[in-house]
């Protein structure tokens, strides 16, 4: 039997979860931020259970912080978190990638050429945002033509600290030219069969993190633990 206000109140909870987290990881509301259950209900329309079940859910994950006395705040950026990610997503992507250039589907070659382009309109229109999900993007086009999407989600799942960095990184007073440089380079690869050229370019490319991440430190020190 179908209870429609049950799932109406499932809907509402993945809706508010799905949404905070958006929030938190592209710094709507950055690290620090005080957040109010109360206001959040009144902001997405839904009683208050929804957004404390949300609230929880994104606590266990470490976006959320609840403090005695101060209330729930979006958690500071860890950094040790945000290199172990790292650390895990340049072993997995150099694996990958060697995978890729043994044979890559002509399809999600395709797919590469056509998020290059886009990467190159989001570059003209200095759209941060944009640019983001054209990355995300990039790399999940060449794990799931390796047949390893499952490797994807888990690196999803692992990678929320690193996220919020590389949304910094891409802020509008920054160049963002390399980004689609070393992609170009990449599909490059792939595409000429170099392993060790592919390998190698995804390395430099993952390294940037670690140079970028000392450099926000400086910038919003206020944002990391």
């Amino acid at each position: 039997m179908n209870y429609p206000y049950e799932t109406g109140v499932q809907s509402a909870k993945d809706r508010v979860y799905s949404q905070l987290k958006d929030q938190i990881l592209d710094l709507t509301l950055p690290p620090g931020t005080a957040l109010s259950e109360k206001e959040m209900a009144v902001a997405f329309q839904v009683s208050r259970t929804p957004v404390r079940e949300s609230f929880v859910r994104l606590a266990q994950e470490g976006l959320l912080q609840v403090l005695p006395q101060r209330g729930t705040l979006v958690s500071l950026i860890d950094t040790e978190h945000a290199l172990e990610a790292r650390f895990m997503r340049e072993q997995l992507e150099r694996a990958v990638i060697r995978l890729a250039t043994e044979g890559f589907p002509e399809e999600s070659s395709a797919e590469l050429e056509r998020n290059l382009a886009a990467q190159l309109t989001a570059l003209e229109a200095r759209d941060e945002h944009l640019m983001f999900e054209l990355d995300e993007a990039f790399h999940r086009i060449i794990f799931a033509g390796c047949s390893k999407l499952n490797t994807w989600a888990l690196l999803q799942q692992a990678n929320t600290h690193l996220v919020r960095t590389r949304h910094l990184s891409l802020a509008p007073d920054r160049d963002w030219k390399h980004l689609y440089s070393q992609h170009r380079a990449i599909a490059d690869a792939i595409r000429d069969s170099n392993p060790d050229l592919a390998e190698r370019t995804i390395r430099d490319h993952l390294q940037l993190a670690v140079t970028d991440l000392n450099e926000l430190k400086q910038k919003h020190p206020l944002y990391f633990k």
